[in-house]
């Protein structure tokens, strides 16, 4: 099935989300999609799924024009999509979740299962996607889940499936696996749209590559392009992909992790006997698959959350019991994994955010009072420092990119003097300009001599800033390596499968 997209334009009020986009994915093609954040890539993406209408323009298949209303009028088209947040029922079998929506039953309205459980089978054996149509879906690993968002979609007989940041908490594994089932649909004449910030992975998979920048496509290139030309294509500028990075200046033992467990509401241990130590002038990845403890791990250090056991050490003081203002004195930096929840407050203007856990400081108030031209100053001085693009320093946070609200924790993180900086996917949904920057102000942070800790679920960002790698899973650290271990190495202990003998504490 052909799809044609053609002068598709959707306005927001005076703001152009997408500027007369015109597009072709041909029959059985893999074509990527790639664009900066805020560059309109979702905008276009909600209209060929009839969440939004477009302000001009038509979408065709097969040459024949067609206006969706909502997902149904998509999916009756033959277009599915898999979100990059899975729309799935935990306590339900993938049978189950995959005819909600469209049940079939059988006498007197009961519903039939095992039409639906041999519907999942069958698809799952045409296209090899090794699913149990029985499995109870909190039951089964991330990267089979996907499958079943997949099976969802082919079962409504799409034709054409759009592929929303498939690869966000794969492991490299579970990566491979997916491109071969892409390429599997390929082979059977379904379009796919893979939309991906990954460099890496569009080279590996597209058939073309077409760039989004401010609403607009500026142009498509073959998967031969390098990933620099790609780069540069998305933000308009040539973009340093590698980390330029100095050898570590290694000091003392800064903060330390003994024995930590972490139990959660349910009373399950979700952090289990966990110690670690970071150093001066170093950093140390913490890495693994979303879900295996990082999250907990990192509020327990933060004070956020209480440890059962263990303890938590910072510069020879135990700071076990410490709340997130102590440990923020204490002299922590926090890049929280969750910017909007954790990071600013949305409503509030970019430079009241810049001080947002500063503001008892000297520097920022006197007596009871806030010192306003300080603050001023100060927005000012970080907004020039960190490029924070905003139309002036009175802006809601709320009102700006994902990579510019980051940037705005990020500058009020760094303008303190630090002992520890622990950052928490630092550049999750950040584009590749806002990624350069953020390495580029992180090793600087450890090259002052900050122990920087930094967890992060893509591999890549860990390979380019990481000293020493601590590998998480089942809440457990497996093993501590060198950053010049083989990635399929780490995918292994990443998935619970493997410690290498070099591994250690």
């Amino acid at each position: 099935m052909k799809l044609e997209i053609k002068g598709l334009t959707k306005r927001f009020g005076a703001f152009t989300a997408n500027d007369h986009i015109d597009l072709t994915v041909e029959p059985g093609e893999i074509h990527c999609l790639l664009g900066e954040n805020g560059a309109g890539k979702s905008t276009l993406m909600n209209m060929l799924y009839g969440l939004l209408e477009p302000t001009e323009g038509e979408v065709l298949l097969d040459g024949k024009p067609l206006t969706f209303s909502s997902p149904g009028d998509a999916m009756a088209a033959g277009i599915g999509m898999v979100h990059q947040h899975f729309m799935l029922i935990p306590v339900f079998t993938v049978a189950e979740n995959v005819m909600l929506g469209r049940e079939q039953t059988r006498g007197l309205g009961v519903l039939n299962r095992a039409g639906a459980s041999a519907m999942v089978r069958e698809l799952s054996d045409r296209y090899k996607l090794a699913v149990d149509p029985d499995a109870l879906v909190e039951d089964i690993p991330v990267g089979v889940q996907q499958r079943v968002e997949i099976i969802k979609a082919l079962a409504n007989d799409a034709q054409v499936l759009i592929l929303d940041e498939p690869t966000a908490v794969l492991t490299p594994q579970e990566i491979d696996e997916l491109m071969d089932i892409m390429r599997a649909l390929k082979e059977r004449g379904t379009s796919i749209i893979f939309i991906t910030h990954k460099l890496r992975e569009v080279k590996a998979i597209g058939d073309r590559i077409s760039v989004i920048r401010r609403g607009k496509v500026v142009g498509t290139a073959p998967p031969t392009a390098s990933e620099a030309e790609l780069a540069e294509m998305m933000v308009g500028r040539s973009v340093k992909l590698k980390v330029d990075k100095p050898p570590a200046d290694v000091g003392k033992a800064v903060l330390e992790a003994r024995g930590v467990t972490v139990v959660d509401s349910r009373g399950v241990p979700v952090v289990k006997d966990v110690s670690f130590e970071a150093r001066a002038g170093e950093v140390l990845g913490i890495a693994g698959v979303q879900g295996n403890g990082q999250t907990e791990l990192i509020k327990a250090m933060m004070g956020l959350i209480k440890p059962s056991a263990g303890e938590i050490w910072l510069a020879g003081e135990n700071i076990s019991k410490h709340g997130p203002r102590e440990s923020l004195e204490d002299g922590i930096g926090y890049i929280p994994e969750d910017r909007s929840h954790d990071g600013f407050v949305g409503s509030f203007s970019v430079r009241e955010n810049l001080v947002l856990d500063l503001y008892r400081n000297d520097e920022f108030s006197r007596g009871l009072a806030l010192d306003r031209d300080a603050i001023v100053a100060n927005a000012d001085s970080r907004i020039e420092e960190f490029d924070i693009r905003t139309e002036n320093r009175e802006s809601p946070v709320s009102s700006l990119s994902g990579g510019n609200q980051q940037k705005v924790v990020v500058a009020r993180e760094f303008s303190r003097p630090l002992k520890v900086l622990v950052a928490s996917q630092p550049t999750r949904g950040v584009d590749v300009g806002s990624i350069e920057f953020i390495h580029k102000r992180i090793i600087e942070e450890r090259d002052r001599g900050t122990a920087v800790v930094i967890v992060s679920t893509e591999l890549d960002e860990i390979f380019a800033l990481a000293d020493r790698i601590a590998v998480m899973y089942d809440g457990r650290i497996v093993g501590t390596v060198s950053p010049d271990i083989a990635r399929e190495d780490i995918g292994l202990m990443m998935a619970g499968a493997h410690e290498p003998e070099e591994a250690s504490a």
